[in-house]
């Protein structure tokens, strides 16, 4: 019986790995891409750790046009600019990050479900 309540889920936080991730030596060169549930069937996807020389409004306004969908830039106190997009768009975004040089495939990590 012990065990059943161990498997017990609790709160979820996203964010919560990236903290982890974060301690590591060389950690800070991955690009997080994590998707957060809203309500129903709305969801939002977040783009974090890019290099801070990138212009993140650039990067923004090509992955608005690209997939059709709205986002904005968020400065974090503790993360930084984190580019928010409407709907699952995790993996649209880790092929433009590629296709335009920006990240090599193996600096993304993807997140969610």
């Amino acid at each position: 019986m012990s065990d059943l309540d161990a498997q017990i889920p609790g709160t979820f936080d996203p964010f919560a790995d990236a903290s982890a991730d974060d301690s590591g030596a060389g950690a800070k060169e991955y690009v997080h891409i994590r998707i957060q549930q809203r309500n129903g069937r709305k969801s939002l996807t977040t783009v974090q750790g890019l290099k801070k020389e990138f212009s993140y409004n650039k990067i923004l306004k090509d992955l608005k046009k690209e997939f059709c969908c709205n986002g904005t830039v968020v400065q974090d106190p503790e993360l930084g600019q984190v580019i928010q997009l409407q709907g699952d768009q995790r993996k649209n975004a880790s092929t433009f990050l590629i296709q335009a040089g920006i990240v090599k495939k193996e600096h993304i990590k993807i997140h969610g479900f």
